[in-house]
């Protein structure tokens, strides 16, 4: 068995040729889609943040919203970038879109990727210290976020508060017991895979990581799964961690999936620079129902992993994005062994 959820990066444009023109049409229409998604038995309806652009930024309202209009579906994001990160609001916000959903939130999180200006986390307030890179920013905002989730008292009460308080050290309110597990982060290396686990995160794993040694996509994020659960088991933790990859995949079955993805475009990795790193990106399967599975068969991430998101075109509009995730979940995932 493995959970298959959605990934949507929200975008908006007001062309005509969109069936997704404003903000507000990208968030009720991500309200919408995670419903359908429910309804069709899917297992997690994610969503990509970014700032400065069009497309979803502010993920809290959006969750929460999604927790009060479903009932079952896990609710995360894929990622929130903790450069711009203030982690103790952070800590409040998801501990009440939590407590909204139930405990279904799964968030990730991490250090980020190029954004729409130059050093937009600095427009919000933030920068990194003495001796520290933008990376070591996101990395000690994390861990803030997890010591704080963790729900015990840090702060010193006021003697005249203007309500009763507790006894000893007060924590963030609201807190949602157990969330602390649900993080998880976006690792692009072998290197922080293996941090997220010691530090007992989850990990997302994306459409594309470091090209750390040549071989084609999946294969190295197979490794970097292996290694993360080997870095996990090193640091004794309680609970089993939980493993997600990203995938752009779309099965053939009618005349408008064949017009969209059928065009005999490039099936291959690709490779390229992001942040001066060489990046490695995963290929789009886009076949006939039996020819993806043959296809899916020899992708080794998605063996090693027990969620799979599939990244879908959103600005297709509702219909159509739950009309891929039926078609995968009705002719895909019962062929592999996944329902």
């Amino acid at each position: 068995m493995k959970k298959i959820g959605f990934l949507s990066f929200g975008h908006w444009t007001p062309s005509p040729h969109s069936q997704v023109r404003t903000a507000s049409d990208a968030l009720l229409q991500s309200i919408d889609l995670a419903v359908a998604a429910e309804e069709l038995g899917a297992d997690g309806a994610y969503f990509r943040v970014h700032h400065f652009a069009r497309q979803l930024a502010s993920p809290f309202p959006l969750l929460a919203a999604i927790g009060a209009r479903t009932s079952r579906i896990e609710i995360g994001t894929g990622v929130i970038d903790m450069r711009y990160e203030n982690p103790l609001y952070f800590a409040e916000d998801a501990g009440a879109a939590d407590l909204i959903s139930e405990g279904r939130l799964q968030l990730g999180i991490s250090r980020g990727s190029p954004e729409q200006v130059v050093d937009g986390w600095r427009y919000f307030g933030y920068g990194p210290g003495e001796g520290e890179t933008e990376a070591d920013m996101a990395r000690r905002h994390t861990e803030v976020l997890l010591d704080v989730l963790k729900g015990e008292g840090f702060a010193q009460p006021s003697p005249r508060p203007m309500f009763a308080n507790p006894p000893g050290l007060l924590r963030l309110e609201p807190h949602s017991e157990g969330l602390r597990d649900r993080i998880w982060w976006g690792a692009a290396s072998n290197g922080t895979a293996r941090w997220a686990a010691g530090l007992g995160m989850n990990l997302m794993s994306s459409t594309l990581k470091e090209d750390e040694s040549g071989q084609p996509f999946h294969v190295q994020q197979a490794d970097q799964i292996r290694e993360f659960r080997a870095a996990w088991a090193e640091a004794g933790h309680a609970h089993a961690p939980r493993v997600s990859v990203s995938r752009s995949l779309f099965p053939l079955v009618t005349d408008e999936d064949r017009a969209y993805f059928g065009t005999g475009r490039d099936e291959s990795d690709q490779v390229g620079q992001i942040d001066n790193m060489r990046a490695i990106f995963g290929r789009t399967y886009a076949a006939e129902p039996d020819a993806l599975v043959e296809q899916l068969r020899e992708d080794e991430a998605i063996a090693e992993a027990d969620t799979l998101l599939l990244t879908v075109p959103n600005q297709l509009g509702v219909d159509y994005n739950a009309h891929v995730l039926e078609s995968v979940l009705t002719h895909v995932a019962p062929a592999l062994g996944w329902r």
